[in-house]
């Protein structure tokens, strides 16, 4: 119902907007990469990533993370708990990501089909993504430093760094600097250990992130092909 007017991004509560258009105007900027946030709360828990401040820590094993619902998210692997329940076969995941690759099993079977290809999607935005990708050349965000233009803006953000060779995120270990945050947590658990490895059941194949191994799963052993 509430469309953004600079990026027609949708949101169904009006505070939804209002935080949004905070980005746009840039109220709350981190000055140290010049991130822009929805609120100050969102903008402190960005400024960890620079301070490498972790408040919050795991009782069972002693790792610490930036944001509590991260915690949360971890301490399932302690107790098992499953919360998240697919509606269509039953099958319980911890994690509400792992969730949402499983249902790509099921993605024959959802109402979000391309109407070119016929190709299913779990989500709309997911549609619409495709859509603008493979059968327009709608491009909106446009590099100020050469001609190349992308389909989503967080990836003409991770693009324009390396005209501006930015690199925000910085390992509290031994001071390398990175473009990504994904590459910094690659970095830590690689060259310091810190974290966790997660390893594929069936083929012992080590991942850095659960999604990896998730779509190694779903593509490698399940043949899955989204």
């Amino acid at each position: 119902m509430y469309s953004c007017t600079q990026c027609q991004k949708c949101f169904s509560f009006e505070t939804g907007l209002s935080k949004h258009m905070n980005i746009h105007r840039g109220k709350y900027k981190c000055s140290e990469c010049g991130k822009c946030c929805g609120s100050s709360h969102d903008l402190a828990t960005h400024r960890r990533i620079h301070t490498g401040e972790k408040p919050f820590e795991c009782t069972v094993c002693s790792k610490r993370f930036t944001q509590a619902r991260n915690l949360l998210k971890h301490s399932r692997i302690h107790s098992g708990e499953k919360t998240y329940k697919c509606d269509v076969c039953d099958k319980a995941f911890c994690h509400y990501v792992s969730l949402k690759h499983h249902k790509l099993v099921h993605a024959r079977d959802t109402s979000y089909k391309c109407s070119l290809c016929n190709k299913c999607f779990s989500q709309p935005d997911s549609l619409k993504l495709h859509e603008r990708r493979m059968h327009s050349n709608r491009r909106p965000y446009h590099c100020p430093y050469c001609d190349k233009l992308f389909v989503r803006n967080i990836e003409l953000k991770y693009h324009v760094r390396i005209h501006t060779g930015a690199k925000p995120y910085t390992c509290r270990r031994c001071s390398d600097c990175f473009r990504t945050l994904y590459q910094l947590r690659r970095h830590l658990l690689k060259s310091h250990n810190e974290g966790t490895w997660f390893t594929c059941d069936i083929c012992q194949q080590q991942f850095t992130t659960r999604r990896d191994l998730d779509l190694h799963s779903l593509r490698r052993h399940k043949g899955v092909k989204p």
